[in-house]
């Protein structure tokens, strides 16, 4: 009669299956910095575009480029002024995600 294994796991499964755990942390990283990336900057563009809609609505003026030449000039400025904070988070992701690979690199 076939014997039943004992629940042992091999250590390349339970070594893959932390290694998955760190890919699916860094892709949860990876959102929340694109989040506080982006986030800023689209809702920037939102207001942005809404006033410029509000503006053209009243004032029945519908020129293409008034719509567009507000959003980059408030594009331009928010990136100067975000440009730091920006770095900071990025600089700060690749650091974490270095460090991630230096010791999944060191348990293997």
């Amino acid at each position: 009669m076939g014997r039943r294994r004992a629940a042992t796991a091999e250590p390349g499964k339970a070594r893959r299956r932390g290694t998955m755990n760190e890919v699916a942390l860094a892709a949860r990283e990876a959102l929340w910095v694109s989040l506080q990336i982006g986030g800023p900057l689209l809702l920037l563009m939102l207001a942005v575009g809404l006033a410029v809609a509000v503006l053209q609505a009243l004032t029945q003026v519908n020129e293409a480029t008034l719509a567009f030449l507000p959003k980059l000039a408030a594009l331009a400025v928010a990136l100067l002024l975000l440009g730091p904070f920006i770095a900071g988070v990025l600089r700060g992701y690749a650091g974490g995600l270095f460090r991630a690979v230096v010791e999944v690199g060191l348990a293997g």
